[in-house]
């Protein structure tokens, strides 16, 4: 693998595995606070409709525009940072999603909550991009996937603990409590990665028009056109969760943090399953997970109707998110010097599957289909990403067949 600046990383970082550890911490407590943020919308659902007297459905916008605002901001604020070194960058970026989430807190109207989560949004992807890139950089070259992993498992805590804490406060007192919750701890990600990330320790910096460059590439798009569509279905599904266990599976709303924390469960799964895989199978593992995805949802609307059988469907949904870490990590290989923009537009990728699955399984709804109809709309956005992974495996195929170098 390479940098952007096309010079080969350091066999092995300069930092001690104990040092190198404390930055993957850092790095991953941002990931919590970003997960916290990005799901709590989804579990308190009901809660946001009473407040602004809206339908559920109309909720289900509010994450749309929080993951459009990751879609514009990933690629946009990593081209405008490119220049800067990534440990600034890294401050600058979580700083702002602070501020983001305080105003989230503060909106006074419905429409006021869909502009302020479109502006928490725009840090997001460039933060996982860059916090992926320096992982990496900070790691030994055979450990990437985990290393990537682990920066992706502070999202997957936030599913276990984050999510429902914030969730069970704005129960008790105002779903406004949960995004100041969040804005606290984007600031203690501030301080723990100045504290612990070395200055001139973020990796390389780059070159923003090598970096558009090297972008606009077959299989970079493709790459992130698996994680747009095949990764919808666990949000069409999760988004839904909460109305899904209280009028489908027949729990009280009480209930609803112990499902969060089932999930939270599974995405921790999947993100450490996520890097290993890919460690062990390379590309390949993003067609297994796949695969398992399709299986997963197809059952997931049978499995709804009993408790017994709806913690462990919730269970599997969540470790869809090991595709998350897989294509990260494939993206440095593919990318070229397109690393920062590629990795920052990973999560424009999976949060266009965020726009995505909620939008398609709120239609279902609507249509009359029924809570459960998520796991059907899942599975078939499922099935199109496998479909771009059987394009993007072809296109390395006639790369190699070509003498064009390309990594499994």
């Amino acid at each position: 693998m390479t940098t952007a600046t096309g010079t080969a990383p350091p066999p092995h970082a300069p930092l001690t595995p104990r040092q190198a550890a404390w930055v993957l911490f850092a790095l991953s407590m941002g990931g919590f606070a970003i997960g916290t943020s990005e799901f709590v919308v989804m579990g308190l659902i009901s809660e946001i409709a009473r407040g602004f007297g809206v339908t559920e459905p109309q909720v289900g916008h509010v994450v749309s525009a929080y993951a459009l605002g990751v879609v514009v901001g990933a690629p946009l604020l990593a081209i405008l940072g490119a220049n800067m070194r990534r440990r600034s960058l890294l401050l600058c970026l979580m700083g702002f999603y602070a501020v983001g989430n305080l105003a989230s807190a503060l909106s006074p109207s419905y429409h006021w909550m869909m502009a302020f989560r479109f502006v928490a949004g725009l840090p997001h992807g460039a933060y996982f991009g860059v916090a992926a890139l320096v992982a990496a950089h900070v790691s030994p070259p055979e450990q990437r996937g985990i290393a990537v992993g682990k920066v992706m498992l502070g999202l997957s805590v936030a599913l276990l603990v984050g999510n429902p804490l914030a969730t069970w406060m704005g129960q008790t007192w105002s779903w406004r409590v949960a995004f100041v919750l969040v804005a606290a701890i984007a600031l203690a990600t501030v301080a723990m990665t100045a504290w612990r990330l070395p200055s001139g320790m973020g990796a390389p910096r780059t070159d923003a028009r090598r970096e558009l460059r090297a972008f606009n590439r077959a299989p970079v798009w493709l790459a992130l056109g698996i994680g747009a569509i095949g990764f919808a279905g666990m949000f069409a599904v999760f988004s839904y969760l909460p109305p899904t266990l209280v009028q489908v599976t027949g729990v009280s709303e009480a209930f609803v943090p112990a499902g969060l924390v089932v999930f939270g469960v599974g995405s921790i799964v999947g993100s450490l399953a996520g890097g290993w895989l890919f460690d062990r199978f390379g590309f390949r593992a993003a067609a297994l997970v796949l695969l398992w995805s399709i299986a997963v949802l197809l059952l997931y609307p049978w499995a709804a109707h009993s408790v017994w059988t709806v913690l462990p469907a919730v269970l599997a949904v969540g470790t869809m998110g090991a595709l998350a870490t897989i294509l990260q990590s494939h993206l440095m290989d593919v990318a070229g010097d397109a690393q920062t923009l590629a990795a920052a537009s990973n999560h424009s990728a999976f949060n266009t599957a965020n726009a995505l699955g909620p939008w398609l399984g709120g239609m279902a709804i609507t249509a009359g289909y029924g809570w459960t109809s998520t796991g059907y709309v899942g599975a078939a956005t499922a099935v199109g990403g496998l479909l771009v992974y059987l394009v993007a495996r072809r296109e390395r195929r006639a790369a190699l067949a070509t003498g064009v170098a390309a990594t499994d």
